[in-house]
Parts: C-alpha cells; structure tokens; sequence
C-alpha cells in the first residue's frame, strides 16, 4: 500500500532541499510550486522520485486539496517544505497497516533555524496521513486541517521536525501573508474593531511569552511572541477594515 507525499511550496529553497532528502525512501513526492521566484523548481526537478507541479495558489485548504489530486497513491502524507522527516519515523509510516477510515497524527517539533522552541511553541501533534477517497482539507484559506469526523485516530510513536523561520525577515512576510487569509477568510463573517486587534495582540503576547514561559527560549522567544502578537493585531485591523468595505459597498 502507496504512500503519496504532498508538498505545497512558495519560495522555498532555503529548507526544501532538507525535506526532499528526508523523502527519498517514498517512490512518488508531488511538490505543487506556486509561482516561487528562488531555486524551489530547479531544486525540487533534481530529485527522481519528486513530481514538480506548476499551480496557483488559492488558499492553504483548496491548494492542498487541489495538489492532492496529482498524487498516485490515495494515501496522503501531508508536508511543508519547511519539514524534514527522520528515518525513524519513515520507517514507521512505511510499517503502518493503514486503514481508510482513519486519519494518522504526527509528533512535530518545532525550531527557531536549528534551536528547538521548547515552549512558545512546543511540539504539537497534527493529522497529516489521511484517504483522499475519504476525507480532505477543509476549505479554510488559513488554519486548515484535514476533517477527522466521525474518522478513527491513530498517533505515530516517532517526531519529525519543522524549521519555519529562517530570519526574523521571515515572520514579518509571514505575518503579513497570514493576516490577510485570514481577514479574507472571516469578512462578514466575524465581528472585529479596533479595540479588539488591540487587546487580541496584547493578550497574544502575554499568553505567548508569560502563560507559556516564551522568555525560557531566550531572544527566540521574544521574538516569537512580538510576531504573534502582530499577527493577531493584524489579523483583526484587517478584518475591521474588510468588514467596513463591505458595509460601504452594501450601502448600509
């Protein structure tokens, strides 16, 4: 039984390299480019298991269900092109007696470029092993995840290891990006103002760096909880100012 590996990738090459290494034991890799600018295509063309796709992207959710199409296998191992896989747990995904109506969670750990954040964020377990003929992304532009209901669960004993920041460059593009799928996401749909970007941002901080002991990572840490802290001021100025638009344009 296949597993198909799913990447979808912008601008990428600072990690990707990694990450398709960590792949080369699965016979099909698709690597679904969006329209990068930097080395992702020559980078991804250079390994003879990996499938380059040439796609828009259209929100995390559709995009990955859109990519998912390309795969050979219905197995689908979800990644980023900013996490390398360890053979340990390669070596368990390839063992799994899989079954269609459950979806499979993954340990991932987390790093600041190579230091591990141990409690900004921590590891987190998320579902990336699924049946496409089952269940799919939902369709969230931001904040997707596969859909599991009414699905059994299974977690993977092995870790593998997400490196998202190279640069604190990174998080303010990030930021940026994040904050407007959101907004898009939500307008008319969610209520926001000034106010509440404000005090959302502020207690994002406190949470981040206080509640979750952020200062124990260091500079890493600060630097992570200010980013969140943007993040959901933006996030919610953003949707203030779409709601607003919207209003105008209804008249109201």
């Amino acid at each position: 039984m296949g597993v198909s590996v799913v990447i979808i990738v912008k601008n990428g090459a600072a990690t990707l390299s990694s990450c398709l290494e960590s792949l080369k034991a699965f016979d099909d890799v698709v690597v679904y480019n969006n329209g990068s600018t930097d080395d992702t295509a020559a980078i991804a063309s250079a390994y003879p298991n990996v499938r380059l796709v040439e796609g828009e992207f259209i929100g995390f959710g559709p995009t990955k269900n859109a990519a998912a199409e390309y795969a050979v296998h219905d197995w689908i191992l979800s990644l980023d092109a900013d996490e390398v896989m360890d053979e340990a747990i390669v070596a368990e995904i390839m063992s799994l007696a899989l079954e269609p109506k459950t979806v499979y969670t993954l340990l991932r750990k987390n790093f600041y470029k190579t230091t591990e954040i141990r409690h900004c964020w921590g590891a987190d377990e998320i579902v990336r092993i699924y049946h496409r003929k089952t269940t799919r992304y939902s369709d969230k532009h931001v904040h997707e995840h596969i859909l599991s209901e009414g699905l059994g669960r299974s977690t993977l004993h092995n870790s593998f290891s997400h490196y998202p920041y190279q640069s604190i460059s990174e998080f303010v593009i990030k930021a940026d990006r994040y904050s407007t799928l959101f907004a898009t996401d939500n307008v008319g749909k969610k209520s926001s103002s000034p106010a509440k970007a404000f005090f959302n941002g502020l207690y994002s901080f406190f949470r981040t760096y206080i509640l979750k002991r952020g200062f124990l990572d260091g500079y890493a840490g600060l630097i992570i909880a200010f980013s969140h802290m943007a993040t959901n001021f933006y996030k919610y100025i953003k949707l203030y100012e779409l709601n607003l638009e919207q209003k105008r344009q209804r008249g109201e």
